[in-house]
């Protein structure tokens, strides 16, 4: 049984002022840049909540994704996510929680945003994902493979409980142990894809 923390903006606020997210990889998610490499439309809109750090959103941008938002409920993460993608002009910034957003995405990029909720809202996070992607959209992301010892955030989990809450919202396209993941995160990421 999961405690339930009070996970609001006022606590990531906190943690993004004292740089407190032990979970940054910094750099872009191998599994997420080999996906992204693969896509030939580079018109298509693309989601990344809960962002906290620039990473995913520089790739894209040099890869030639131009139609970007970039979605984290701490006004200080999204201030230093401009700082770091000041010379790209046009990304959309959305400091907001993110169960509040509307609009409809192609791709939604998951990188620890997941692991940040509290699992008591994971099935209110699979519906939203649902609701947000376009109808030819994907969510596609990684998730941490194993479970904690410590209250989280992060928060783990493992393939088979997650295909048990997505299965019933999204179609599951991939759900799979990643074999290129970044060193600190080796053996230990599920990569997804998920459609409607």
């Amino acid at each position: 049984m999961y405690i339930m923390q009070q996970l609001n903006a006022e606590y990531w606020e906190q943690r993004h002022q004292k740089n407190d997210t032990p979970w940054h990889l910094k750099d872009v998610s191998q599994p997420l840049a080999t996906y992204i490499d693969q896509i030939g439309n580079k018109n298509i809109s693309v989601l990344i909540p809960g962002a906290g750090h620039y990473h995913e959103a520089k790739y894209l941008w040099k890869k030639g994704f131009r139609d970007i938002a970039i979605c984290d409920i701490s006004p200080t993460a999204i201030a230093k996510i401009k700082v770091k993608l000041d010379e790209f002009k046009g990304i959309q910034y959305i400091t907001d929680d993110f169960f509040k957003i509307s609009g409809k995405y192609d791709l939604i990029l998951e990188q620890t945003f997941f692991c940040a909720l509290n699992p008591y809202y994971r099935q209110t996070y699979v519906e939203k994902m649902k609701d947000i992607l376009s109808d030819s959209g994907k969510l596609v992301g990684v998730l941490f493979a194993s479970h904690f010892l410590f209250e989280g955030p992060p928060y783990g989990g493992d393939i088979q409980e997650y295909k048990e809450l997505f299965k019933n919202i999204l179609h599951i396209k991939i759900m799979e142990l990643c074999t290129n993941s970044n060193k600190p995160r080796m053996e230990n990421e599920v990569f997804f894809i998920c459609s409607k």
